[in-house]
């Protein structure tokens, strides 16, 4: 679904919100379906409490403001889970340990565990050892589920 694009002050304003509860504001995406999607990150775990607490307070802001309009829409918000690609370098240091497949702006994907990950890079282990990973060199990265997966 196309998706319009958001107010640098709304933007803002729930960046501030999120960030007080100690989360990141990882997406802000409005819906041509009057949809408004907030995606939230955190250093640690986040659970359904934590949600609800963020999402009553992005409400309460969005109440404050009219940079939506008065038509009706609807608020979802939720973590980045694991179907969002790895685009930051948060995002790569929070998910350590983690199983990962990368398509590399140049050669053949490749999967592995994330190692370790800093703001340049990661270490990968593959099946074929340890491979180190510049992000701008990466083309696309998404973690992938680990169902009865042989570690390598």
């Amino acid at each position: 679904m196309a998706t319009t694009p958001v107010p640098d002050t709304l933007r803002q304003a729930l960046d501030e919100v999120v960030t007080s509860h100690g989360m990141d504001l990882d997406a802000v995406e409005l819906t041509g379906g009057r949809v408004l999607r907030v995606v939230v990150d955190a250093e640690n775990a986040l659970n359904l409490d934590d949600i609800a607490k963020v999402t009553r307070a992005v409400s309460t802001a969005l109440d404050d403001t009219n940079d939506l309009g008065s038509a009706p829409y609807t608020l979802e918000v939720s973590t980045r889970g694991t179907s969002r690609p790895l685009t930051l370098p948060r995002h790569w240091s929070r998910n350590v340990d983690r199983w990962v497949k990368v398509t590399p702006a140049e050669g053949d994907v490749f999967e592995g565990r994330i190692l370790s990950a800093d703001d340049a890079g990661a270490v990968i282990r593959t099946e074929t050892g340890e491979r180190d990973v510049a992000y701008e060199d990466v083309k696309k990265a998404k973690i992938e589920p680990e169902l009865k997966r042989k570690d390598v």
